[in-house]
């Protein structure tokens, strides 16, 4: 992968230093990646270049945001070809990271990446977040919840507050000029036993491309009748 030194420059400037196992480990994830997406859609963006910005360092700008070497544990909700949770676990090592996505052929390439990358202290889990989010397991076990997913924040924030613990955070990724989407859902997340803490927009270094994030911090813990059973979060978002 030619263009890893792109990253590199991109990380450089966000106070991110890569090795070269890291390095071949993007590379090989990459590779992986664009195999597997011959045969199932994992991704649209499979220019080189495209790729390491939009995937692994919009992935990675979260540390603009979060001081990521005091998280411990991150649950990545809808988490489709890894993004952000295999970045982050690439760059993190230490933190545990659970993948979670409700289709079962992405979590079987996952594990996938897992096993060819080497990589300790990650599951990736086939299932629903409105179940696993009423799993003691998982529920309020992470510092820290991410998702790239598209839902409205509203149904979001449902499927990902519950994993969160009391003091973590849940950071959504959304695109530039989702202010209205964002505010619009701040008495959902707090029913949901949480605020927005703030809305910040970060540029990838590098590039004219922004990422805007929703940072919002667990106060309290959340009510046992939430998440609702699977489909009502999307169905019927909670106002």
């Amino acid at each position: 992968m030619d263009k890893i030194g792109l990253l590199e420059k991109i990380l450089k400037k966000l106070n991110i230093s890569i090795d070269e196992d890291q390095k071949q480990k993007f590379s090989d994830y990459y590779s992986l990646l664009i195999k597997k997406n011959k045969v199932m859609n994992l991704t649209r963006i499979t220019d080189e270049e495209e790729f390491i910005v939009k995937h692994f360092a919009d992935s990675l700008i979260i540390n603009k945001v979060i001081e990521m070497e005091n998280i411990d544990s991150l649950i990545d909700v809808g988490t489709g070809a890894g993004f952000p949770g295999i970045p982050i676990k690439i760059i993190y090592p230490n933190i545990k990271v659970t993948l979670l996505d409700s289709l079962e052929k992405r979590v079987e390439f996952l594990k996938e990446v897992i096993d060819q990358l080497e990589l300790e202290g990650i599951e990736a889990i086939h299932g629903r977040a409105e179940d696993l989010g009423q799993n003691e397991n998982y529920r309020e076990k992470y510092d820290l919840c991410v998702s790239r997913a598209v839902a409205n924040l509203s149904v979001l924030s449902e499927y990902c507050i519950p994993f969160v613990k009391r003091q973590g955070v849940f950071v959504s990724y959304k695109a530039e000029g989702s202010d209205e989407e964002i505010y619009a859902a701040r008495t959902v997340i707090e029913i949901l036993g949480a605020g927005l803490n703030s809305v910040c927009t970060e540029q990838i270094p590098e590039t004219d491309i922004n990422r805007q994030f929703a940072i919002i911090k667990k106060i309290s813990k959340t009510n046992v009748k939430y998440p609702r059973k699977a489909g009502k979060p999307s169905k019927k978002p909670l106002k």
